[in-house]
């Protein structure tokens, strides 16, 4: 049922103004939404995203996010470094290419 994917939107492309990278799909809450069409490799990403977004019981992951993007910034790193070592960011680029990866996921997998 969740998340919902939502494809040829242009939302991320939106949003990639304000980003420090170029966005190609984004998890918002229970919706992802892509500005193509979506991958395998993004499904499995955004799926993650999910499973992250409920364990934090969504605005904990909200807030978490952008609190580690910050942490990140303050620590020197560049925007897209700072994006990179997001702890979610990290956990769903190590495990996009397994498609099983979301269901069998450890709980707090990013932590």
């Amino acid at each position: 049922m969740f998340p919902i994917f939502v494809e040829n939107s242009r939302v991320p492309i939106l949003l990639s103004r304000l980003a420090p990278i170029d966005i190609g799909a984004i998890t918002l809450g229970p919706l992802v939404l892509s500005r193509g069409e979506i991958t395998e490799t993004t499904r499995t990403h955004e799926k993650i995203h999910w499973q992250q977004y409920k364990e934090c019981l969504i605005v904990g992951f909200v807030i978490l996010y952008f609190a580690f993007y910050i942490i990140n910034r303050i620590k020197g790193m560049k925007g897209p470094e700072a994006y990179a070592n997001i702890p979610f960011e990290r956990e769903a680029y190590d495990n996009q290419d397994d498609p099983s990866y979301p269901e069998v996921r450890p709980v707090f997998g990013w932590a």
